[in-house]
């Protein structure tokens, strides 16, 4: 199953300080390069007062899309080394900015890209990461009698096979979606046979990237 780049699952705000200077960590998922650009121009907006907002990116579903930023900060010292974080922890379609604060301490070229890849690396650190996999669409419908049985069993074996239970529609019969890696189809169709006493199949269709929560 091919792996793809994870990213986080609401935005997450960390303070660091080191040698009396602060650094600020906004780390936000973001949808599209322009997406985090309006970001990174509300940070800033809101920082106004900063010695320094730098910038990473990552973008697209395998992150092939990058961008740094070190905003002044002597060259290769602040955005690269918070790029090189991101990459590092497989992230994408997340922008980090780390807001500096001078403290009156300078802390050497090594000791900035210390710092700001310790920034963005605790942060991420207290994010919710999601991760991203190839699932496969599957349909079946039972009567609404047995939704409810259903919805338990099919909770639990979501679980245990990194699959995703999606949207469950009320209509003639509950008709329930699951988003399943490939290799899995055959024991979700085994054990949807086991649970209906061999009336209910699931119907394969579209393969997707998903957000599935690590």
């Amino acid at each position: 199953m091919p792996v793809y780049p994870a990213t986080i699952a609401e935005r997450v705000e960390h303070e660091l300080e080191i040698r009396r200077s602060r650094f600020l960590t906004h780390l936000v998922p973001v949808s599209s390069p322009e997406e985090a650009d309006e970001e990174i121009a509300r940070i800033r907006k809101r920082h106004w007062d900063a010695n320094h907002n730098c910038v990473a990116m990552v973008t697209g579903t395998t992150g092939d899309q990058a961008r740094s930023s070190d905003d002044g900060e002597p060259s290769g010292t602040a955005g690269i080394p918070m790029l090189e974080v991101l990459r590092r922890r497989g992230m994408t379609d997340l922008v980090a900015v780390v807001t500096r604060y001078f403290g009156g301490v300078k802390l050497g070229a090594g000791g900035l890209v210390r710092a700001y890849g310790a920034a963005v690396s605790e942060a991420l650190d207290h994010a919710t990461i999601v991760e991203r996999r190839a699932l496969t669409r599957a349909t079946f419908a039972v009567n609404h009698a047995e939704a409810g049985r259903f919805d338990n069993l099919l909770r639990d074996w979501t679980r245990s096979h990194d699959a995703v239970l999606g949207e469950t529609r009320y209509v003639a019969r509950a008709e329930f979606e699951v988003w399943t890696p490939a290799d899995a189809l055959g024991r979700l169709a085994d054990d949807l046979a086991a649970w209906s006493q061999g009336s209910v199949a699931p119907e394969p269709g579209e393969v997707r990237i998903v957000d599935v929560p690590a």
